[in-house]
């Protein structure tokens, strides 16, 4: 018996047990295999080595291992990103064309020859601009086309630091618990990393949609224009000289580019395989990157054309500004048209015909009256229908328009054609105003001289003024210089709103009559928002005289719409003192010309501020007037050489002034003027 059981035990210890413990382990491997599997993702992020020393140890040789040959760019239809220049190019327009030169180039030489080009930078006294830096970064961002082992080092150890420092919390816990880390932690562990790598899916995304929404219209046409320069550049040097089959290939695709392009302005006006050339054509770019080997070369191009672009754009920003000058001073055919036909009907009237009712109203000191000097016939109605509709008693208002002797019969016909409702009209020829010569005033005389005259009409001369703005034939019209001169023209009024004829009233004036000007002569709207509307813009304090005088900083103010004092211009003798500055500026020592200089002096410490509201200017120049400050203007003044009857003026500002102009009028017609 005893022996049996001695048989039984070593039979259990020697079989049976085995069995039992190679069951269990089975079992135990098996639930760590499916764990495993399901985990897999989550213990190779554990398992990465956290330790920061190791990984910058590592990191350069693994960074530097995976070097690869270049990649075509493959474009997608839809996608914006296959526009790596488009957002630039849109900001592009806000910056130098030397910036937009750099800029290409960087994205045509890479980042190889960039310590190059910083004797480039430093010998042309210029600094890559934040621009020159956004393109080139996003070129590199999305375009696998060359990869800079410096960047690659540069941005992994970045994306390695950061990586360490989102997950300092999470190794300190791991090391905390290493000996009990579970089933559940790996689970959670694993959880979280799918929840990070779905959020990176969603801002990913999110940026995506962003970037389609703000394509602009002209994107892939600016992005054409780029690559062409691009191609040109490479074209030019000896490394592809050197490429005949490449040089073939680029010259064809520079070819079909320019067929794409033609006349486009934007990206509807493209053909619809200009997307594919453009793919084509980054594709060859790609190729002509990575034979260019000769930095020197690069940068000697870069500077050759960074010099020819300065030239190209001194002298086309030269013939902009004389052919805006001689824009501004030419007269429409249609506003020619107009006064000559409108001449002929007046004298093709009756002496009876040809006078204006109401003419008791003319020197009622009551009434309001308006001083208007000009001898653009369209551009006087258009002030005077904007202040008679606008105002709340038209038949007090009257309107007193001098002009010249060429435009007197035309003008007169205009307003017996359309009367302005109840209010009062007169029209004078300047040529009535017989004390107005020049033994009385100096400024006539300095008109008429050989002198000024010679003046405007030497452009052609090397030593000419290079400021074309003083040339402007306006400024040898006395029509101009009239202002100067209102109690002698209005001896029985009290006060008169002066008007320009490049203005539009949107509100009732008749409050300026009302205003009280502290013994002040002229009413008139400050304009020293900015530094340069400052005295020292219109007046040379080099000469004693007016440094004397005359404070630089002095706030200047607009003409345009001013209202004058005539009791107080006389007590205090204005038109004297305008005489006596004439004098001193005969040689134009003091301010060159136009009436504004001279009406900074002349009315110096006697000029009443108004409220802003009253006068806005800056719609004859300046494309970013503010909306709000517009809308609540009583008056807006077309001030500069885009003025809305040319076709120079500034489109979104035309029709302020367009919609008091009768297009249906039968001269208007006749003379083919229209909107």
């Amino acid at each position: 018996m005893m022996v049996r059981n001695v048989v039984m035990l070593m039979l259990f210890v020697t079989v049976i047990a085995p069995i039992i413990l190679y069951t269990d382990r089975l079992a135990s491997i098996h639930t760590s295999s499916s764990s495993s599997s399901r985990d897999e993702f989550a213990q190779d992020v554990t398992a990465f080595p956290f330790n920061a020393q190791t990984g910058r140890l590592n990191l350069l040789p693994q960074e530097l291992s995976t070097l690869k040959e270049p990649i075509g760019v493959v474009y997608s239809d839809n996608s914006t990103t296959s526009l790596p220049e488009t957002k630039e190019s849109e900001a592009s327009t806000n910056h130098s064309h030397q910036g937009t030169l750099i800029s290409l180039f960087l994205s045509t030489i890479g980042l190889g020859c960039i310590a190059s080009l910083t004797d480039l930078f430093l010998l042309d006294g210029q600094s890559v601009s934040a621009r020159v830096l956004s393109t080139t970064t996003n070129e590199q961002d999305l375009s696998p086309k060359k990869d800079n082992p410096i960047v690659q080092v540069t941005q992994t150890l970045e994306q390695g630091n950061q990586l360490l420092a989102d997950s300092g919390a999470k190794t300190a816990t791991s090391e905390q618990n290493t000996n009990n880390a579970s089933q559940n932690t790996l689970d959670q562990q694993s959880t979280q990393t799918s929840i990070k790598v779905d959020q990176r899916k969603s801002v990913k995304t999110l940026s995506e949609k962003n970037n389609h929404e703000t394509t602009i219209p002209d994107g892939r046409v600016r992005h054409l224009k780029d690559q062409l320069i691009r191609a040109k550049v490479y074209l030019s040097l000896p490394a592809t000289r050197n490429n005949p089959h490449f040089t073939r290939e680029i010259r064809l695709r520079i070819k079909e580019v320019q067929r794409a392009l033609v006349d486009a302005s934007k990206d509807s006006d493209l053909p619809r395989n200009a997307n594919d050339k453009l793919k084509a054509m980054e594709q060859t770019l790609a190729k002509g990157k990575q034979i260019q080997d000769d930095c020197a070369a690069m940068v000697k191009k870069l500077r050759a054309m960074l010099h020819s672009m300065g030239e190209q754009l001194r002298v086309h920003k030269k013939q902009t500004m004389f052919l805006t000058q001689l824009t501004a001073k030419t007269v429409p055919k249609g506003l020619h048209c107009l006064p000559l036909r409108l001449t002929t009907e007046y004298y093709s009237l009756n002496s009876s015909q040809r006078n204006f009712p109401n003419q008791e109203r003319l020197e009622d000191p009551l009434l309001y009256h308006y001083a208007l000097f000009s001898d653009n016939v369209l551009a006087a109605a258009v002030v005077v229908n904007s202040t008679v509709t606008h105002a709340k008693d038209p038949a007090n208002h009257v309107f007193h328009i001098v002009t010249d002797r060429l435009n007197y019969a035309a003008m007169r016909m205009w307003f017996l054609v359309n009367p302005p409702g109840k209010a009062t009209i007169q029209v004078q020829n300047i040529e009535e105003f017989t004390w107005l010569n020049s033994s009385y005033s100096p400024v006539l005389k300095q008109l008429g001289s050989a002198s000024m005259i010679d003046y405007y009409f030497r452009t052609h001369r090397s030593n000419s003024d290079s400021n074309l703005k003083f040339r402007n034939p306006k400024y040898l019209s006395i029509l101009n210089h009239l202002r100067f001169y209102l109690p002698e023209i209005f001896p029985k009024l009290n006060k008169v709103l002066f008007l320009d004829d490049d203005i539009v009233v949107q509100k009732d004036l008749t409050g300026l009559w009302s205003l009280d000007l502290k013994g002040n002569v002229n009413g008139a709207v400050e304009t020293c928002g900015e530094s340069f509307h400052r005295f020292d813009r219109y007046l040379n304090f080099s000469n004693p005289l007016i440094s004397k005088n005359f404070d630089p900083h002095a706030c200047g103010w607009a003409y345009g719409m001013n209202v004058f004092d005539l009791e107080q211009w006389k007590k205090q003798n204005i038109t004297e003192v305008y005489h006596r500055w004439q004098k001193l500026n005969h040689y134009r020592q003091l301010w060159k010309l136009g009436t504004l200089p001279p009406g900074l002096i002349t009315f110096w410490k006697r000029t009443y501020p108004l409220d802003r509201s009253w006068h806005v200017l800056g719609l004859g120049y300046n494309p970013s007037v503010n909306q709000k400050e517009i809308d609540r203007a009583a008056v807006i003044h077309y001030n500069g050489n885009m003025k809305p009857w040319l076709e120079i003026g500034i489109p979104k500002y035309r029709n302020y002034w367009a919609k008091y102009v009768d297009y249906d009028h039968m001269y208007m017609r006749e003379c083919n003027i229209n909107p």
